[in-house]
């Protein structure tokens, strides 16, 4: 992997993290665009650029994570570990058939297509939320919108889209459920950064950190732009967009796959 291959994949990585389009799948089809090869160290690096994603959630949230310190009040911490219990236990025994999944375009595809349905009438289905403030989200509540997180686990699907669906049908607002999703990102992925670290830092190089520190400050920057964006149309317009993008991107990979451009 070049630098420049590497600026590319961090790039879709800050722009798609926190989009309810599937951070992964856009990865995985931009690395075949690219010709880059899957090997350990390409699918270590897709995960390891996400520290810079979450950084750029902790930074434009600092507030939120250091007041409950600052005030003894734990709440919003427990109810993020309660959420991420799901994604770390299924994350754990699934391990290797998750990886094996990020081999095929084909699941990208009908997964983008699939959520892109949901969105279509996700804004229409859940039209009552009581829940406004993360105060009054309950732990039962973050642990449901866990185990929807956990669905992301197949590739195209979206961690983002899946745990702010399962927020909005938890009764949270729109921008409640988007903003609990950034928060949840925090200890999903630094988990599974780390687990992924864990396993292969015997096969890491002096250019593979380099490659590293370059793909997370390239993410942190975009994910900063991207996230501020996406609050914003998200109060204006809904999903009904990415719903849109997501069913004709997946129908273009379809396509692609079909012609012998893509692999399965």
């Amino acid at each position: 992997m070049s630098i420049l291959e590497a600026v590319i994949i961090a790039i879709v990585e800050g722009i798609t993290e926190f989009l309810p389009i599937s951070s992964t799948g856009h990865m995985i089809i931009t690395e075949k665009l690219l010709g880059i090869p899957s090997t350990d160290f390409t699918k270590l690096f897709t995960v390891g650029i996400q520290l810079g994603a979450i950084l750029a959630v902790v930074v434009l949230y600092w507030k939120k994570f250091i007041d409950p310190i600052k005030n003894g009040k734990w709440g919003f911490y427990g109810k993020l570990i309660v959420a991420v219990i799901p994604a770390l236990a299924l994350g754990f025994i699934f391990s290797d058939k998750i990886d094996e999944l990020l081999e095929s375009t084909m699941t990208v595809a009908i997964s983008l297509i699939a959520g892109g349905i949901v969105l279509l009438f996700i804004d229409s289905v859940f039209k009552t939320p009581t829940v406004e403030t993360d105060e009054k989200i309950s732990y039962p509540n973050a642990f449901i919108i866990g185990l929807w997180q956990c669905i992301a686990m197949i590739p195209g699907v979206s961690r983002s889209a899946a745990s702010i669906i399962g927020g909005m049908q938890q009764k949270l607002t729109r921008k409640l459920a988007a903003e609990f999703s950034f928060f949840l990102a925090v200890p999903t992925m630094a988990a599974a950064t780390g687990y992924k670290l864990l396993k292969g830092y015997e096969t890491i190089t002096t250019e593979h950190i380099k490659l590293f520190a370059i793909g997370n400050v390239v993410a942190f920057i975009v994910a900063l732009l991207a996230i501020k964006f996406f609050i914003g149309f998200l109060q204006k317009h809904g999903f009904r967009f990415f719903g849109y993008y997501r069913i004709i991107a997946g129908v273009i990979l379809l396509i692609l796959i079909a012609t012998g451009y893509l692999s399965k």
